[in-house]
């Protein structure tokens, strides 16, 4: 990708319609085909000779990224998608604006991180004001807590050279207050200490709270017995945490290279007995809290591993207010929502995707044959013209012109798709040293998108299986649909014109293994760690141990009040209030049955339970599916949470016993 320094920023520059200063028609293909055709006599593009003379003393593990897979991806398709990227761009005749990433000053970047998750008042004017953040640090994990640090420390050093006047907090004070809360001692000199085996399951109130398990060292057992399960994900350790317990160990070198679609391992999560939570399964207030311990558990794995990881920041530029192409996410989805409200998906991207799966997917060359570049642009105006007045005729749209349209539209965005906050760290997944760890900050990353741009990016990767599917007679392999889409999400504007140097070869190669990834792993990668959810969990049952301490006197004073209230209810629902021990309340009040006592046994799941309501049929109500309802954890320690079917409702009571349970349709 072709960046230049500017005096308080970087541009990422864009093709000028001509292909270049100087560049003849053509031009770029030629002097690329040259400099690759070099490259390969180099014998560096096929890296067939020996790595080991480039790998540096010392290193701790086996790297699994692009120079480990060049020799195997062939680079053709890549190649030829960037030449019809380019062709494109010089037929539009237009000069695309330039998008300015700005360069931090000393100590922004590490700041803007505290306030991305949610740890603003550690720092600044509110430093005072701290208490909520005691919680959250309360239940971070030990490689967690160090990322924390490290960023405070940068940030109040700096504001030590630029003399701010209000508070600046020592590190180590933060840490030792926090420790403090819970009673426990914490040695000064080592803030990022974590708790002993001993004492690591207290409470706040020194109580042993066997339910959540956060990374801690007691379950390096756990760790070790990892190598006879090397395709399970574990989701109940801090990957960071795996990641420095295995750092030195036979584990982290597993999955070393590979290339074809057979190579990669065929990861899985094992079931977990409470339920596997899917991103759109929690209540919004939940996801904040996952969204900030995602960022910092990020953060936290790139430390470990080594692997720098900085958030990018793009200055706002002028941009489109209406249309389609070339238009913000989040305003093409508010012009969308007026015609089909409710929509999360751009209607144009929908469209194009049903166009081209209209004909069939079993045509050769899907993807990977471009339109013709003259027909696309006049299509691409028509649409502009016409789309939302519904006078478009699709009939006239050829399947390779609608997949040419569909990549535009992904290139066109204003903003990148894995946007310019985190698009660096989605290209440097290919440094981290295996598979498993490439696939767990994926994870993280999906996590960590908007919503729009994660829902978006679902729907492409869905469609691009899809695609896969057929491979037997498109000739569309993973390996060829990841080479073909990997430049129009990674390659943001285009590459330059400039001589290709090897990092740009290791780049290409490196993002389209990213990509394989995210197709192949697409179910994985949509999935909250359940470590993650645990610490949500945490952080809910110590909110409310400061809040019922706080609202003590409020509620003494509505005693009064709500004992009528409480006493009114038994008479209305007596069966409500006496529910015997092992005995769950469920409500759905959107079915004929609007209430059942339900009996916990070991095999109960909670679809079982919807099974159960839906076979109470009444015509008076609405006749629901089973896909459509599910059963959900309300209140506790999580705000809400959609079960998965296969949820075992008796170890989910046993972690959430003051939960209700309300069947209802899940909002789309």
């Amino acid at each position: 990708m072709s960046w230049r320094s500017g005096s308080r920023g970087v541009v990422l520059t864009a093709y000028h319609p001509s292909g270049g200063a100087g560049d003849a028609p053509g031009g770029f293909q030629s002097k690329r085909r040259q400099d690759r055709n070099k490259y390969r006599r180099s014998g560096q593009y096929t890296m067939n000779h020996d790595h080991s003379k480039k790998i540096p003393d010392g290193a701790s593990f086996d790297r699994s990224g692009s120079q480990d897979s060049l020799d195997e991806l062939s680079m053709d398709d890549y190649w030829k998608e960037l030449e019809n990227i380019h062709e494109t761009r010089g037929n539009n005749h237009e000069e695309r604006v330039a998008l300015v990433v700005k360069e931090p000053d000393e100590g922004e970047l590490e700041e803007e991180w505290l306030k991305e998750a949610g740890l603003s008042n550690l720092f600044g004017e509110s430093s005072g004001d701290s208490l909520e953040s005691m919680v959250f640090l309360s239940t971070l994990t030990r490689t967690q807590k160090a990322a924390v640090e490290k960023r405070i420390e940068t940030v109040t050093q700096t504001m030590r050279k630029k003399n701010k006047q209000h508070q600046i907090p020592d590190v180590r004070d933060i840490f030792r207050l926090q420790n403090d809360s819970k009673g426990k001692v914490c040695d000064g000199s080592e803030p990022s200490t974590v708790r002993t085996s001993e004492n690591k399951n207290e409470t706040h109130d020194g109580t042993k709270d066997p339910k959540f398990s956060l990374g801690t060292d007691e379950q390096k057992s756990l760790l070790e017995d990892m190598t006879s399960s090397d395709t399970d994900i574990n989701l109940e350790i801090s990957f960071s945490e795996q990641a420095a317990n295995l750092k030195d160990s036979s584990v982290g070198k597993m999955y070393k290279g590979g290339g074809g679609d057979t190579l990669l391992p065929n990861f899985r999560l094992p079931k977990d007995k409470t339920g596997t939570t899917k991103i759109g399964d929690l209540a919004p207030q939940d996801m904040k809290k996952v969204y900030s311990l995602a960022l910092i558990e990020l953060t936290a794995l790139y430390d470990v591993l080594g692997t720098e990881f900085k958030q990018q920041k793009a200055v706002k530029i002028k941009t489109k207010d209406s249309g389609l192409f070339g238009v913000p996410l989040s305003l093409l989805l508010e012009q969308d929502q007026k015609k089909v409200p409710g929509t999360k998906i751009p209607l144009i991207f929908q469209k194009l995707i049903a166009q081209i799966e209209e004909t069939t997917l079993e045509t050769e060359g899907l993807l990977r044959i471009p339109g013709v570049a003259t027909r696309v642009k006049g299509l691409c105006q028509e649409l502009e013209a016409k789309f939302y007045e519904g006078t478009f005729n699709w009939e006239n749209v050829k399947q390779h012109d609608a997949a040419s349209l569909l990549k535009l539209f992904i290139r066109e965005l204003p903003q990148p798709l894995l946007t310019v906050e985190y698009l660096k760290a989605f290209q440097d997944v290919q440094n981290l040293p295996t598979r498993k760890q490439q696939l767990q900050a994926l994870n993280l990353l999906v996590i960590l998108l908007p919503e729009a741009n994660r829902d978006t990016l679902k729907v492409l990767l869905e469609f691009l299986q899809r695609v896969i599917d057929h491979r037997d007679k498109n000739k569309m392999t993973l390996k060829n649909v990841a080479m073909v889409m990997a430049p129009n999400l990674f390659t943001f504007h285009g590459f330059g014109s400039k001589t290709i140097e090897q990092s740009e070869f290791v780049m290409a190669a490196g993002t389209a293994n990213v990509m394989r990834f995210m197709i192949q792993y697409q179910k994985l990668l949509w999935t909250i760690p359940k470590f993650i959810v645990n610490q949500v969990r945490k952080q809910n049952t110590e909110s409310q141990k400061k809040d019922r301490k706080d609202k003590a006197m409020k509620k003494l004073l509505k005693k009064m009040a709500y004992d009528r209230e409480k006493h009114e209810k038994q008479e209305k629902m007596p069966n409500d209030t006496d529910v015997p021990q092992g005995v769950i309340r469920v409500q759905a009040p959107h079915l004929s049955k609007v209430s059942m006592a339900i009996q916990l046994t070991e095999e109960l799941k909670a679809g079982d339970i919807v099974a159960r309501f839906l076979s109470q049929k009444s015509g008076n109500v609405q006749t629901l599916k089973k896909e459509e309802v599910f059963l959900y954890e309300i209140g506790g320690n999580i705000g809400e949470r959609c079960l998965d079917n296969d949820t075992y409702m008796k170890d989910l009571y046993q972690l959430n016993p003051n939960a209700e349970w309300v069947i209802k349709p899940k909002q789309s």
